[in-house]
């Protein structure tokens, strides 16, 4: 099984995770700190370091086993940024502007990779083709992370931003979701498509909804950088 494993494809992946891993927190982390919570600063997460963010299982062993096993995705998380929502100046509206700053990061990062995609072609050919997958696996992941991460799902950050868009009556409840909600996107990941199965249909939730709106992103990146 390891022979099989392409370790060129894979290297071309191990940057752009954690970039866009490290940015995604680092970004909630200094967001929060600028609009009152300091938790997230006082405890070093407002850095470019990915050491700080890592968690052991979701950022490494858990991905590394979906790969080796050949899993149809790839599903990991890193450690979450500390935010204390009362701490902030406007709690309900910060909070929306914390959470919405991670995805953010990541589109950032997918845009400045598509920027820098057209330096590739300075580059000798063996650096230039390893450089040209990284970056275009730069644009993917990051889209991937931002896509993912906006579902209306707490925590994800989407189910945040949802719980301080919506009126107080639909906030409360779906806030109140959030204990469970690590086991719910499990249920909607794994167990939805089973059941799908077992009743002769077909539903996935990455290649239903969140592969089809990422690949359309990643070809709005391509065209704004103008490389389409």
């Amino acid at each position: 099984m390891l022979g099989d494993i392409d370790y060129w494809l894979v290297s071309t992946f191990v940057l752009p995770v954690l970039l866009g891993i490290t940015l995604h927190e680092a970004a909630h982390g200094w967001v929060a700190w600028k609009l009152g919570d300091n938790t997230a600063y006082e405890r070093g997460r407002v850095s470019f370091n990915p050491f700080r963010h890592i968690d052991l299982f979701g950022t490494v062993i858990l991905p590394a086993l979906l790969v080796l096993g050949r899993a149809p995705f790839i599903f990991g998380w890193a450690k979450p940024v500390p935010v204390y929502f009362k701490n902030l100046r406007h709690p309900r509206r910060d909070m929306v502007v914390v959470a919405a700053a991670g995805p953010f990061a990541n589109l950032v990062i997918a845009v400045g990779a598509g920027i820098l995609l057209h330096l590739t072609a300075f580059f000798p050919t063996a650096p230039e083709a390893w450089l040209e997958r990284t970056l275009q696996n730069a644009i993917f992941v990051n889209i991937l992370l931002a896509v993912f991460n906006m579902l209306p799902i707490p925590p994800l950050d989407g189910g945040r931003v949802a719980v301080g868009l919506l009126p107080k009556p639909l906030a409360r409840p779906l806030a109140r979701l959030e204990r469970y909600g690590f086991f719910i996107l499990l249920g909607v990941m794994l167990g939805l498509p089973a059941l799908f199965e077992a009743w002769g249909g077909h539903f996935s939730l990455f290649q239903t909804i969140i592969l089809p709106v990422t690949g359309t992103l990643y070809n709005v990146v391509l065209i704004a950088t103008g490389h389409i």
